[in-house]
C-alpha cells in the first residue's frame, strides 16, 4: 500500500470507503466533510492506494492543543493486514511533527472491535465524556 496525500480524483473512491466501513452518519455529509478538511491542514487527510484503488483513508488534524483523528477506515476486504496501524502511524508521525503533545479520537459507544484496535496501538481510554454541538443543521448525504 502507498500512502499518499487526498487528491481531488480520490473523492469518489473516498466516500464510498467510508460508505462501505460505515463512518457516513445521516447528520455528516462526506464531501462537505472533504472540502472543509482540504481548508485546514489538507497534508493531514491521507489515503492508502493499492492497485490504483484507495482501500484506505485518515484524516488528522492539530489546532495547536490536540491533534485529533478521524475517518480511519480500511476497505473490508483489506482490513487484518497492517494498514490501520500503517495510516495511523503515518498520520500521527506527520501530527508529530507540527508539534502537537497528544492526539484524541472518538469512537462509538459499542463499537468494541475498534475500540481493541486503537487499544492494541496504544490508545487508552482518557475516562472523558465527549459532548458535542451541531453548529450546522441542515446536513443532508446527498452523495
Amino acid at each position: 500500500m502507498k500512502i499518499r496525500p487526498y487528491e481531488e480524483k480520490d473523492k469518489n473512491e473516498v466516500i464510498s470507503l467510508w460508505r462501505e466501513c460505515g463512518l457516513v452518519m445521516p447528520q455528516n455529509d462526506p464531501a462537505k466533510d472533504i472540502e472543509r478538511k482540504l481548508l485546514v491542514n489538507p497534508e493531514l487527510l491521507l489515503v492508502g492506494v493499492c492497485k490504483n484503488k484507495v482501500i484506505a483513508t485518515v484524516m488528522g488534524g492539530y489546532e495547536g492543543h490536540r491533534g485529533w483523528v478521524n475517518y480511519l477506515a480500511v476497505s473490508p476486504s483489506e482490513q487484518r493486514k497492517g494498514y490501520g496501524q500503517t495510516m495511523m502511524k503515518r498520520v500521527e508521525a506527520l501530527i508529530k511533527e507540527k508539534g502537537c503533545p497528544k492526539i484524541n479520537l472518538q469512537v462509538r459507544s459499542g463499537n468494541e472491535s475498534i475500540i481493541e484496535f486503537y487499544t492494541a496501538i496504544g490508545y487508552g481510554n482518557d475516562n472523558v465524556v465527549g459532548l458535542g454541538k451541531r453548529l450546522e443543521h441542515d446536513c443532508q448525504v446527498n452523495n
